[in-house]
């Protein structure tokens, strides 16, 4: 890792605050609203991400709801690139693409404009936590059924302790998956 990035790092971490049993008891929730509010802080993730988005190829930016959608807006508009929200099933009007997967306890379903994506396109994944992977994975899988590559899933942080990368690695089919943290 450079210093420059060791720097960035820092920052971020710096930023993001310990709530110890939220929303349960035996939680520590990571919060990042700190991080947002703190202008350098959140340019410097901006340009982060962009940075990811721009080294992969990517044409199109794929924000999950809802904190991807607070990441992933600026990212796109920094990158020069179009933003594609990926919604709760439901929540989008007109014609969609609709992608089920697993939870821990039942499934659940997002959606893409049928339109906002396609052949050609490479479409970087943005959100800002990676958890348990099935958003995630279900967003490649969405893309994909698209008619779109993946250029890769980029995450403000990862918790390494949860076995989302080893879900989602698999459907990434060698494309990159980068987590600026790791908790």
């Amino acid at each position: 890792m450079t210093a420059e990035a060791q720097d960035v790092t820092g920052l971020l971490l710096s930023r993001i605050r310990d709530v110890p049993d939220y929303p349960k008891p035996g939680v520590l929730f990571k919060d990042i609203t700190p991080l947002l509010a703190d202008p350098e802080a959140f340019t410097a993730l901006t340009d982060a991400l962009a940075g990811l988005c721009s080294a992969h190829g990517a044409t199109k930016i794929v924000g999950l709801e809802a904190r991807g959608f607070i990441l992933a807006a600026p990212v796109a508009v920094r990158a020069g690139l179009g933003f594609v929200p990926v919604r709760k099933a439901g929540k989008l009007p007109g014609a969609t693409l609709r992608q089920a997967y697993e939870l821990e306890y039942g499934t659940a379903e997002i959606e893409v404009h049928a339109e906002d994506l396609a052949a050609g396109d490479r479409v970087m994944v943005i959100d800002d936590v990676l958890a348990t992977g099935g958003t995630a994975e279900a967003s490649v899988e969405l893309i994909r059924r698209a008619g779109a590559e993946v250029a890769g899933v980029a995450v403000l942080m990862e918790l390494g302790f949860l076995p989302g990368r080893a879900r989602l690695e698999p459907a990434m089919n060698g494309a990159p998956l980068t987590a600026l943290i790791t908790v």
